[in-house]
């Protein structure tokens, strides 16, 4: 089992930018797919992008051109870069680790969150 902590979310105006840091616990974070997920206020939670151990990555369609999801593999890290946030950004953000299982992603793990608040 892998623990997550997420970090480096705040208070952001819009068109503002953030980059959250996923921190892994554990020897096998390199063989994980990691995600990142949000769910803002009354929202179900949504997969923002993924990205596989050998580096390919899966964006949701709303996160094209705006989000970046990248691995740190020796600091057992993974961040997501954010840009021209908009108030409809304004969630918590979590960060999962899973495992390929055919062609889907299996979450195992989950971190707590952090909030992302877009606002003037």
């Amino acid at each position: 089992q892998v623990q997550l902590v997420e970090s480096g979310g705040g208070l952001v105006q819009p068109g503002g930018s953030l980059r959250l840091s996923c921190a892994a616990s554990g020897s096998l974070f390199s063989l994980y797919v990691v995600g990142w997920f949000r769910q803002g206020p009354g929202k179900e939670r949504e997969l923002i992008a993924y990205i596989k151990s050998d580096g390919k990555i899966h964006y949701a369609d709303f996160a094209k051109g705006r989000f970046t999801i990248s691995r740190h593999n020796p600091e057992n890290t993974a961040y997501l870069q954010m840009n021209d946030l908009k108030p409809d950004d304004t969630a918590v953000y979590y960060c999962a680790g899973g495992r390929l299982v055919g062609t889907a992603v299996s979450w195992t793990d989950w971190g707590r969150g952090t909030q992302v608040t877009v606002s003037s």
